[in-house]
């Protein structure tokens, strides 16, 4: 597999590229790692998403912490912010989540968070890769009464219930709501909050077999909740992703709310009552031209990161501020949570729109969103960064940004997996800004392919 951890743990094809001999290692390494300073048994806590592979990896796992001494507390399918909360709440030492997130069921994946709900340093994670891939790196197996033991705490996922129920205190009585719970790990959870809260809850797509985890639903596949909630005449809709830790909303008439438009509103409602520190909103490159522009009219600063969760969470508490996230609906409510939380942000938004008393496509016109387009051009090999030193590139993306005059936007970013660099443009006519990506495209490929 190369480099095992990525941007969000390790993940590959289940039994393929991450299989249970990896995750056992991934258990031995991690638990070692992550118990090297302390006196007493380290305690893990591990939680996955519906995927069919899902036990099998814990399982394996399991194998991994107990040999080298640790103790593993099994909750079975849980979000993974509950994860992070529950890691928290009870002062384990670690939770591990099993959960490819929004990819199709044949993936699964491998991600870890320390005792405090946030994920593993870059440095820590790159000492565990080295103790599972450098042949000469050995660890220390536990023998006897030394070895670890393993129980189980399914029950643990209704306190995440408990905890996302009591910090965002609202009445949701006389709201149709409806949720796309992805076949994933919100199929309980998510649904049981909006009904403890008041709200009506229309659910679909709460089914999980082991192999319809995001198949044509949830916030991948967004236009099956759009048709739902404008058939049943609902006031508004959620769809979460297969572990819940995003989530995007639809407006009564069916139009799509972004993790940008969330944010916009929950931001400018958040400054409004003194809850926006530093009256900031941290948001990626990849974030759309009309976040910027709201920003600047509602004087709420937005600074820009890389794209991933961890480098808007880096900035975030950096400077403590308080709300961030992507387009892709990763949103951070950090009063709250450490992570990215699928039902916090749906929780926050609906309390939105009740205090305000207003619809939602009455408060999205905080936000105008630009129109925006993405082509791939096919160069020589993966992120390959010569269109930045290339002078016939950079003048037409000069001239293009000089002709958008602050109304667009022209955006270069190369794949990290495969010989594409991505042109994205943003501006305000849909056939111009398509016109001009193809173009850029087709120049990029013409000097670089």
């Amino acid at each position: 597999m190369g480099r095992l951890f990525g941007t969000d743990g390790v993940r590959g094809v289940a039994n393929v590229e991450l299989t249970a001999e990896l995750a056992l290692k991934i258990g031995q390494a991690g638990a070692y790692v992550l118990g090297k300073e302390k006196k007493g048994k380290v305690r893990i806590l591990i939680g996955m998403d519906t995927r069919i592979s899902g036990q099998m990896l814990e399982a394996a796992l399991v194998a991994g912490v107990c040999s080298v001494g640790a103790e593993a507390i099994c909750i079975g399918v849980a979000p993974t912010p509950a994860i992070a909360y529950i890691t928290r709440k009870h002062g384990y030492d670690a939770g591990i989540v099993v959960s490819a997130s929004h990819n199709s069921y044949e993936f699964n994946g491998i991600k870890f968070f320390n005792s405090q709900g946030y994920k593993l340093p870059d440095a820590v994670e790159e000492e565990i890769e080295e103790l599972i891939l450098n042949p000469n790196k050995k660890i220390e197996l536990a023998t006897h009464k030394g070895l670890g033991t393993m129980r189980r705490g399914e029950y643990m996922v209704r306190e995440y219930v408990d905890f996302a129920t009591e910090i965002v205190p609202v009445d949701l009585t006389g709201m149709k709501i409806a949720l796309d719970c992805a076949n994933g790990a919100s199929s309980n959870t998510s649904p049981e909050a909006f009904r403890r809260l008041g709200a009506e809850v229309l659910v679909i797509n709460n089914d999980p077999s082991g192999s319809n985890i995001n198949n044509n639903c949830g916030s991948t596949h967004i236009n099956i909740l759009q048709r739902f909630v404008v058939n049943n005449g609902c006031d508004f809709g959620f769809a979460f992703d297969g572990d819940a830790d995003r989530v995007l909303a639809v407006d009564n008439k069916g139009e799509l709310i972004d993790g940008d438009v969330i944010m916009a509103i929950c931001g400018v409602y958040m400054k409004r009552m003194g809850r926006l520190r530093g009256n900031t909103i941290v948001a990626t490159i990849m974030s759309n031209l009309g976040l910027f522009i709201m920003g600047e009219e509602q004087d709420i600063h937005i600074p820009k990161t890389k794209v991933g969760d961890r480098y808007v969470l880096e900035e975030m508490l950096k400077n403590d501020y308080v709300l961030g996230g992507e387009q892709s609906g990763h949103i951070i409510f950090r009063e709250f949570n450490t992570t990215g939380d699928g039902l916090v942000s749906a929780l926050n938004f609906a309390r939105v729109v009740k205090e305000s008393g207003q619809s939602v496509d009455e408060l999205r016109k905080v936000i105008t969103i630009l129109p925006q387009v993405l082509k791939n051009a096919k160069v020589a090999k993966s992120g390959d960064t010569r269109y930045a030193g290339d002078d016939v590139i950079m003048g037409e993306i000069r001239r293009l940004e000089e002709k958008f005059s602050g109304k667009g936007r022209v955006l270069i970013r190369p794949s990290g997996t495969e010989p594409l660099v991505r042109v994205m443009i943003e501006g305000e006519n849909i056939e111009e800004i398509t016109a001009d990506a193809e173009a850029l495209a087709a120049l990029i490929e013409q000097r670089l392919g």
